[in-house]
């Protein structure tokens, strides 16, 4: 397995490093990284909802889109990214990639004499409070997984630079787990600087036998530069379009939040857009084009749907929950 020390502190270029290596390396990679101030989105998420822009552009963080689903995440220098890229075991199911790629993490952090555990199917806790946010991609036989681990984050920009979503709040249950976030920092029997908590990580997960240090290429420089400045550091690709739909609806189900907006003519559905904070195995705009054309009754939207497996493209969502969607 490859293992990279990222230096750059970019996130754009840090983005674009996650795409490259993910479609055109063929070897395993683990990677550390971090970036500066920046709020990273999931790829389906509608950027406008999910940020508090003001905030945003007063403190200059950037806003940018990442290639997995999942929720939007805080990033600062308080904060370290780890990311393995792996061949998809046969018959993996995305909650089996989450254990297989924290337990390394969970392994090294044990040996602080820290009490962390994996919860649910993608955060990492402390004595039930969240410190790391986890999140997939597959393209072909290749797998993604990358998360946070707050070490020494900024709490406060934290809550101040996302904005709070009513509809993620259904619940008491789903507001208190959302406002109990946690430093790995605060939990150590000694002190550690960020920089010791990164040299520690790097000596423990990679001193499993086949791991071995990768420097970039030129031409792995060069690719990576091309991919920052043609896509992730677009506005284009960051924050898309604000939806402009005659009808929408939200709502957020034990998988995830999930915003649709579409527009009907002649009782067909014309134009139909999906975001929201799930998780995917197969992209989203196959749904929509599937969609596009189709009655806006449940008999035609179920007839279009039995040509695709619902749940590889929203993950722990209810074929009922995901038509619950179409109408008010």
């Amino acid at each position: 397995m490859l293992y990279i020390i990222d230096r750059s502190i970019d996130p754009w270029w840090n983005l674009a490093a996650e795409e490259y290596l993910f479609k055109e390396f063929k070897e395993p990679v683990f990677r550390l990284w971090q970036n500066d101030n920046a709020i990273i989105i999931g790829l389906h998420q509608n950027a406008y909802a999910e940020i508090n822009l003001d905030f945003v552009r007063e403190n200059n963080i950037k806003v940018v889109r990442r290639l997995t689903g999942g929720g939007a995440v805080f990033h600062d220098m308080g904060n370290v990214n780890f990311t393995f890229i792996d061949n998809k075991e046969k018959g993996e199911e995305s909650s089996a990639m989450f254990s297989r790629f924290t337990r390394p993490i969970l392994d090294a952090l044990n040996k602080l004499k820290v009490n962390a555990s994996l919860e649910g199917r993608n955060d990492l806790v402390i004595d039930g409070k969240k410190f790391s946010g986890n999140a997939i991609a597959v393209f072909g036989n290749r797998v993604l997984q990358h998360g946070t681990l707050l070490f020494s984050s900024s709490i406060r920009d934290l809550s101040s630079a996302l904005a709070g979503r009513p509809e993620k709040f259904v619940s008491k249950s789903v507001k208190s787990n959302a406002a109990r976030v946690t430093n790995i920092s605060e939990h150590l029997k000694f002190a550690m600087s960020i920089e010791e908590f990164i040299a520690f990580l790097e000596r423990e997960i990679t001193s499993e036998k086949g791991y071995r240090i990768y420097n970039y290429t030129r031409e792995d420089l060069g690719a990576i530069k091309e991919l920052r400045d043609k896509r992730y550091s677009q506005d284009s690709w960051n924050y898309g379009s604000a939806p402009g739909y005659s009808f929408s609806k939200v709502r957020q189900f034990a998988g995830g939040l999930l915003e649709l907006y579409m527009e009907v003519k002649k009782g067909k559905i014309s134009e139909i857009k999906i975001y929201g904070s799930y998780f995917f195995l197969k992209e989203t705009s196959e749904v929509e084009e599937l969609l596009q054309g189709a009655d806006h009754t449940e008999s035609g939207i179920c007839e279009s749907l039995e040509k695709i497996n619902l749940s590889d493209y929203f993950v722990n969502i209810a074929r009922e929950e995901f038509l619950s969607l179409f109408w008010d």
